[in-house]
C-alpha cells in the first residue's frame, strides 16, 4: 500500500506541480541554479487534488493540534489552502503577508487574529524556511500561540530543518523531495543516472551549478 507521501508525490508529478530538470536547471528568484521547481499553486486548477491536499492537511491538525483555534496562511502560496482548511474546521483563518501593506492600515496579518490564540500556520512550499519562519514570527509578535507548521512539501535542506529547530516551529508535511525522487524515478520521470545529480543538490544548494 502506497503511503500519503507516495501518493501526493506522483499526482504533483502527473500534473507537473513539480518538475525535474537536472540537465536544464531552472533558476530561482534567490539566484540558485535548481533541478527541480515545485509549483503548488498549480494543484488548485484540479478539483480532486485541491480537495485530496485540504482534507490531509485537515487530518493532519486535527490529529496533531486538536486545540488549534485559528489558521494562518503563509502569503501568497498558501492563501487558498490555508482558506480551505480553515473552511473545513470551522476556524478563523488571517494571512501573512511578506511585508507590511505600505498604505492604508499598514497590517502585515490580514485578519482578525485574537491575541492568545493557538494558531496553526499553513505553507504551500519550505525552502530555506525563512519566509515561513518569519510569519511565525509575526504570528507570535501579535501575542498567540503557534502550534506548529503544516506544509504540502518540503525540499529537506538541512538549513531549513535547522531554523525550525532554533525557533522551536514543530513542521509537519504532506510530501518531501526524497520520496519524489524515488517516485520519479519508478515512473521513469528521470533515470538512475541523474538520482546522484539531484541528491547533491539537495546537499548544498547554492553552491550547485549542472557543470
Amino acid at each position: 500500500m502506497k503511503t500519503l507521501e507516495q501518493i501526493l508525490a506522483q499526482k504533483l508529478l502527473q500534473i507537473r506541480a513539480i518538475k525535474l530538470q537536472p540537465a536544464n536547471p531552472f533558476t530561482w528568484a534567490s539566484g540558485w541554479k535548481s533541478p527541480i521547481y515545485c509549483d503548488n499553486r498549480k494543484t488548485l486548477s484540479y478539483p480532486a487534488l485541491r480537495n485530496f491536499i485540504k482534507l490531509e492537511l485537515c487530518r493532519a491538525i486535527a490529529e496533531k493540534y486538536p486545540d488549534v483555534e485559528a489558521i494562518a496562511g503563509v502569503a501568497t502560496g498558501a492563501i487558498a489552502q490555508g482558506a480551505m482548511v480553515a473552511e473545513e474546521l470551522h476556524l478563523p483563518f488571517v494571512y501573512v503577508r511578506a511585508t507590511p501593506k505600505d498604505h492604508g492600515l499598514e497590517n502585515l496579518i490580514e485578519g482578525d487574529l485574537k491575541p492568545g490564540a493557538k494558531v496553526v500556520v499553513i505553507e504551500d512550499l519550505i525552502s530555506t524556511g525563512g519566509s515561513s519562519l518569519k510569519a511565525v514570527e509575526a504570528i507570535r509578535n501579535a501575542g498567540c500561540h503557534v502550534l506548529g507548521m503544516a506544509a504540502i512539501f518540503t525540499y529537506g535542506f538541512p538549513l531549513a530543518e535547522n531554523q525550525f529547530k532554533d525557533a522551536k516551529v514543530e513542521l509537519t508535511t504532506l510530501c518531501n523531495y526524497d520520496t519524489v525522487l524515488d517516485e520519479a524515478l519508478k515512473t521513469d520521470y528521470i533515470d538512475e543516472s541523474e538520482i546522484k545529480t539531484l541528491q547533491a543538490w539537495r546537499k548544498a544548494p547554492d553552491k550547485w551549478n549542472k557543470e
